[in-house]
């Protein structure tokens, strides 16, 4: 409803011709009221229908970092797919977003690259449904264009001359880090251990560190760096699974985003960013 001005009683000292103009206003604004009113009761389906009379919704995908140039191609396709949809990507370490979601974050997807920390919404029974398996990825070496810190393979980052940086171990690709590197038969030595694979490629491009361990598909495309791929790397492979978070206000939503991400049109994006198709 529009904000009428209040008319008030001319004090002795203003001009009568106030008082006359405030007499011929009044009756006008009286007539305008039940119009008024009209329009404020139907203010908000004029407003629900501005957008093609779609309800605006948010789904919230917790995801993985190493997925972050994937899904947010998939974001697109899904809000065209799904009008007056909103899709909230939040990307992290796997272990942060699980554990943000048992603590009462508010997530309606949980993709993780690995399976132990999947199980741990199995566990506190807070997934719908059985996680499913989406994709695969391994451990790539990357460095600066032309590797000015000379790094010539693994044994170096059991080098505490040479600067490396891997992910901590709680994180999947710091899990698989240690594995890689117990295959290879290297006591690792890091200059620091991040909290996401993208936090690892970040020291490496700022010229934090000499190298680091990152997924194969974070060092695809136009990166800026170089790669140093390990023999043992193809032993080590990290699953993907995708799962909707029980209790989300938007089930339905959510079962469509894991169905986008496990079907045809999400497989082929996935692929071309290099992640290796689902263990069978």
């Amino acid at each position: 409803m529009p904000h009428i001005r209040s008319i008030r009683r001319p004090l002795p000292t203003e001009r009568p011709g106030a008082l006359r103009r405030a007499l011929r206003i009044a009756p006008a604004l009286l007539l305008a009221l039940p119009l008024a009113a009209c329009g404020s009761d139907d203010g908000g389906s004029s407003s629900a229908s501005a957008g093609g009379g779609a309800e605006q919704r948010t789904l919230t995908v917790f995801a993985a970092a190493s997925l972050t140039k994937t899904f947010t191609t998939l974001e697109k396709t899904f809000e065209e797919e799904n009008p007056g949809v909103d899709v909230k990507l939040s990307f992290g370490g796997s272990s942060d977003l699980v554990a943000q979601i048992t603590e009462g974050a508010e997530a309606d997807v949980f993709a993780s690259a690995d399976t132990k920390n999947m199980d741990k919404l199995v566990t506190a029974d807070l997934a719908e449904g059985t996680p499913a398996q989406f994709a695969t990825n391994k451990l790539t070496i990357v460095t600066l264009p032309r590797n000015p810190g000379g790094i010539s393979g693994l044994a170096d980052f059991g080098d505490p001359k040479k600067t490396t940086v891997v992910c901590a171990p709680e994180v999947p690709c710091g899990a698989a880090a240690l594995k890689l590197a117990d295959l290879a038969g290297v006591k690792l030595t890091p200059a620091s251990e991040e909290q996401s694979v993208t936090d690892v490629l970040a020291k490496v491009l700022s010229g934090e560190a000499d190298a680091g361990l990152v997924y194969i598909t974070d060092a695809t495309g136009d990166v800026g760096v170089d790669t140093i791929t390990p023999p043992e790397s193809d032993k080590v492979i990290n699953d993907y699974p995708i799962v909707a978070v029980k209790g989300s206000k938007h089930a339905e939503l959510a079962t469509k985003w894991v169905e986008l991400v496990t079907g045809s049109e999400g497989q082929q994006v996935l692929k071309d960013a290099g992640f290796g198709p689902p263990a069978s």
